[in-house]
């Protein structure tokens, strides 16, 4: 039985979140119910969600949320990779400002039923959250790309994008309590990348074309695609791709240091801790995976 999602997204500034709504199409175990944006110039990520669901042959509704964090500066303004828009078949008109009513409307709908896939800046979760606090509960599952626990190979004052572009969103979504609560972060992304030349070679299927239209924007100032949103939007059909640490995830807030705000403070087996953070990732089964989607 296909499991039933909702993709929020920051399309359009690193090349992986184009790479995991090419995933999300091409999943059969998948019931895209709908596509929100969030960050910047939501209209733009609209258009290239757009892209991809056309290119895949699925009409799939598309709501360009919240442009501006709750209460800092905007970190991410831009949205690169529209450059390549031309070259794709594309909606240019949605409805605006109904974002966060039609996860509500959604979820409420099917309750128990939807995952919700994050792989941008929280502001419209937490929005959500704040509109009607019974959603949480409601959900199948929350599933995010944020976070990171430090470890050897990571700075130890690292803060994820995602949750630096709107901390105070971050720290509404993780008070948050969901039946399933699962952050995939960037101790385990960092371990799923693909250098430029094997990104060209293995994109060259169908369903993949867009992306890769989209990766030569991407590569002109990267040489290597990193796969942390896909990871994340995996987990949600093969629970074995990564191990989970149960827990729980606060965000720092009060740093006197704004770089450090939104960083994620992880304490394992906390007594009522309701996160789950993953801990180790299966790279060669992901990548078997997520390819075997397009074959």
């Amino acid at each position: 039985m296909a499991i039933k999602v909702i993709h929020d997204t920051d399309i359009g500034s690193d090349l992986d979140d184009a790479e995991a709504l090419a995933y999300l199409l091409a999943q059969p175990e998948c019931e895209l119910l709908g596509v929100t944006t969030v960050t910047g110039d939501v209209i733009k990520r609209a258009q290239m969600a757009s892209a991809l669901c056309l290119a895949a042959g699925k009409n799939v509704p598309i709501y360009p949320g919240a442009s501006e964090p709750l209460l800092i500066r905007q970190l991410q303004p831009d949205v690169p990779q529209a450059i390549a828009l031309d070259r794709w078949v594309h909606r240019t008109d949605f409805p605006t400002g109904q974002a966060v009513e039609f996860m509500r409307q959604t979820i409420r709908a099917n309750p128990g039923e939807v995952v919700l896939l994050t792989t941008g800046p929280l502001t419209n979760v937490a929005l959500l959250f704040r509109v009607d606090p019974e959603i949480p509960a409601l959900l199948k599952g929350l599933v995010m790309m944020c976070g990171v626990i430090p470890g050897p190979a990571l700075d130890a004052q690292i803060v994820e994008w995602n949750s630096l572009c709107d901390p105070h969103a971050a720290a509404i979504v993780y008070g948050a309590h969901v039946k399933r609560h699962r952050s995939i972060g960037l101790n385990v992304t960092v371990q799923v990348r693909l250098p430029r030349d094997e990104f060209y070679q293995r994109f060259a299927a169908p369903g993949l074309l867009p992306v890769r239209d989209f990766g030569d924007i991407f590569f002109q100032t990267a040489t290597l695609s990193t796969f942390h949103d896909p990871l994340a939007a995996a987990t949600i059909f093969d629970d074995a791709l990564c191990t989970f640490a149960g827990g729980r995830i606060e965000i720092d807030l009060d740093s006197p240091d704004p770089k450090q705000r939104g960083r994620t403070i992880w304490t394992p087996d906390a007594v009522g801790g309701y996160h789950e953070l993953a801990n180790m990732v299966d790279t060669a089964g992901f990548f078997k995976h997520y390819f075997s989607m397009f074959e």
